[in-house]
C-alpha cells in the first residue's frame, strides 16, 4: 500500500452529502483514502473537534482588475489568494476584463502576467466580455473556451462594460455554441442613469443616494429580460449578485417553467443593508456596491432562498478598494457623488465564516448545503469538478479544518487582505478554519502562512454539465461510436 503523506485522524468529514467520522490518505497532492483507522502517514493532524470541509470554491471575486476610472483593486494575487486561505476557500476565479477597444485574448494574456508567482492557492480565470466584435465572437471567445477559459461575465449595466440586447444574444449563442457558463450582472443601465440625474438635480449625491439609484426594479426588470434572452436562446444562465426578493421572484419563475437558471447571492445581501451605505458623511462609500443590500426584508428573503434551492452559489464578489486611498474610494475626492465611487466591498476572507455561522449555527442550512453553496456547486459550475470542491478519493487534498465552536469577532486588523476597511467590522461570528490544506499541503495554520508565493496553480477548467442547453442531442443516440 502507497504510504499516505498526510493523514487527518478522527475528524468529522463532510463528503458525498454526507457527514461522517473517519480518516483521511493524502498521497501526492490528491485524497487516496477515506475510512476508519487509517496508517500513520509521513505527517499526521489530528481531526479530533474539527470539522473538515472541502477547500471553499470563491468562484466570482476581482484581483487585480484593470479599471478605468484612475482607481486601483488593493488586493493582486497574492494578497487576495492569502486573504482567501485564511478564510477556508482552496480555490479563487477573479476576472480577466476585456477592455473595450481591445481582444479577449489580450485580457487573458495580461491577467496571467498579473498573476505569474504571487498566488498561494489554485485559480482560474472567467473573462468579461463587453467588446463583442465580430473576431471576439467568431474566433478569440470559441478558441478561449477550448483552452480552459468556459464561463465568462456580461453586464447590462456600466457604461465601460455593458453589452446591448443584440450583443447579449450574439454572445449568449456561442456561449451555447461551445458549451460555456454565462455569468450574467443584471441591472438596467438607462433606469440608472435616469435616476442619478434626478437625484444629482436634487443635490442628493452622498453615498447613501447609491441604494436610491439603484432601487429593486431595475434589478427585477434586468433579470426577467435576461432570463427571456435565456430562453430564446435556449442556454443556462447564471444571474451573480442576486440582492433581494425582486429579482428571486423572477429567477423562481424562470426555473419553475423548466429553464436553466442559476443564480447566486453574497455576504452583503445578507449581513448589511442601505442602512450601511446611509452612514454619516463619506463613510457609506465603504458599503457601495451594486445591486446595492437592501433591507431586514430582502436579507430573509435571500435565506429563503438559500435555504430553498433558488441560489446554487454563494461567492464573496471580493472588490477591494481602499477607503482612505486617492487611488481607492476616494478616488474623486472624499466629497465625491456616489456615481464617481468605485463600486465593490472586501469580503473574501470573511465569505464562509458569516455563512457557517449565519447559516450552518443558526440553523438556516444544514452543513451539507454549506458545502454544496460554497465548494461543490461552484465547482460544478465552473468546469472544476470532480477535482475541486468535494472530499472524494481523487479528488485534490483541498481541505479546511474548522474549529466550529470558536467566536470571533471580525476585525480589519486580524484580516490578510489589503483593504483598509471590513465592512462587516464587529460582527461576531462562530466557527473559523484554523488549518487550510491545498493540494495536500499546509497553506496556513494557526494564523500562520506557510505557503510560499507562486505556491498556487493555474487551472484549466473543463466544460461545465450545468451549462448544457435543454435540447442538447444525448451523448448516446443509438449510436455506439459517439460513446468513444
Amino acid at each position: 500500500m502507497t504510504e499516505f503523506d498526510l493523514t487527518i485522524r478522527g475528524a468529522t468529514v463532510v463528503a458525498g452529502g454526507d457527514v461522517v467520522a473517519c480518516d483521511i490518505g493524502i498521497h501526492d497532492g490528491r485524497i487516496q483514502a477515506l475510512a476508519e483507522h487509517l496508517p500513520a502517514g509521513r505527517r499526521d493532524i489530528d481531526g479530533r473537534g474539527r470539522l473538515v470541509l472541502p477547500g471553499g470554491v470563491d468562484g466570482h471575486c476581482h484581483f487585480d482588475q484593470p479599471t478605468m476610472d484612475g482607481s486601483r483593486m488593493a488586493d493582486d494575487f497574492l494578497t487576495g489568494t492569502r486573504s482567501a486561505a485564511f478564510g477556508g476557500t482552496t480555490t479563487v476565479i477573479p476576472f480577466a476584463c476585456q477592455m473595450k477597444g481591445r481582444g479577449l485574448r489580450a485580457a487573458v494574456d495580461d491577467y496571467h502576467l498579473r498573476a505569474a508567482g504571487k498566488a498561494v492557492i489554485d485559480y482560474a480565470f472567467h473573462l468579461i466580455v463587453s467588446d463583442p466584435t465580430p473576431e471576439v465572437l467568431a474566433n478569440e471567445l470559441p478558441a478561449l473556451i477550448d483552452e480552459g477559459y468556459t464561463s465568462f461575465k456580461i453586464y447590462t449595466t456600466y457604461d465601460d462594460l455593458k453589452l446591448d440586447d443584440r450583443q447579449i444574444l450574439d454572445v449568449l449563442s456561442v456561449a451555447r455554441d461551445h458549451g460555456a457558463m454565462v455569468m450574467v450582472h443584471a441591472e438596467n443601465a438607462d433606469c440608472i442613469a435616469w435616476l442619478t440625474e434626478r437625484l444629482e438635480g436634487q443635490g442628493k449625491t452622498a453615498p447613501g443616494y447609491h441604494a436610491a439609484s439603484r432601487p429593486a426594479v431595475v434589478e427585477r426588470e434586468a433579470t426577467h429580460r435576461v432570463i427571456a434572452f435565456s430562453e430564446l436562446v435556449d442556454v443556462p444562465i447564471l444571474i451573480v449578485h442576486v440582492s433581494g426578493a425582486d429579482a428571486m421572484r423572477q429567477i423562481r419563475w424562470g426555473q419553475d417553467r423548466g429553464l436553466r437558471i442559476y443564480a447566486e447571492t453574497c455576504p452583503q445581501y445578507l449581513f448589511l443593508t442601505a442602512d450601511n451605505l446611509a452612514a454619516p458623511g463619506f463613510e457609506g462609500a465603504k458599503c457601495i456596491c451594486s445591486p446595492p443590500p437592501r433591507d431586514a426584508g430582502n436579507q430573509q428573503a435571500i435565506w429563503d432562498g438559500l435555504a430553498g434551492g433558488v441560489f446554487q452559489i454563494f461567492s464573496s464578489d471580493h472588490a477591494p478598494f481602499r477607503y482612505a486611498d486617492p487611488q481607492g474610494k476616494q478616488v474623486h475626492g472624499e466629497k465625491a457623488a456616489f456615481r464617481y465611487v468605485p463600486n465593490g466591498i472586501p469580503g473574501v476572507e470573511t465569505r464562509l465564516p458569516l455563512l457557517f455561522s449565519g447559516g450552518v449555527r443558526e440553523g438556516r442550512i444544514s452543513l451539507p448545503q454549506f458545502v454544496e453553496l460554497t465548494a461543490t456547486n461552484p465547482a460544478k459550475m465552473y468546469g472544476l469538478y470532480p477535482r475541486k470542491g468535494t472530499i472524494a478519493v481523487g479528488a485534490d487534498a483541498d481541505l479546511a479544518l474548522w474549529d466550529p465552536q470558536v467566536e470571533v469577532v471580525i476585525s480589519n486588523d486580524k484580516l490578510h487582505h489589503a483593504v483598509d476597511y471590513t465592512p462587516y467590522e464587529g460582527i461576531t461570528v462562530h466557527g473559523w478554519p484554523m488549518t487550510v490544506i491545498s493540494r495536500g499541503e499546509v497553506v496556513c495554520d494557526g494564523g500562520e502562512l506557510l505557503a510560499q508565493p507562486g505556491q498556487g496553480r493555474f487551472l484549466r477548467c473543463g466544460l461545465p454539465r450545468p451549462a448544457m442547453p435543454k435540447s442538447a442531442r444525448p451523448l448516446f443516440d443509438g449510436d455506439l461510436g459517439r460513446l468513444f
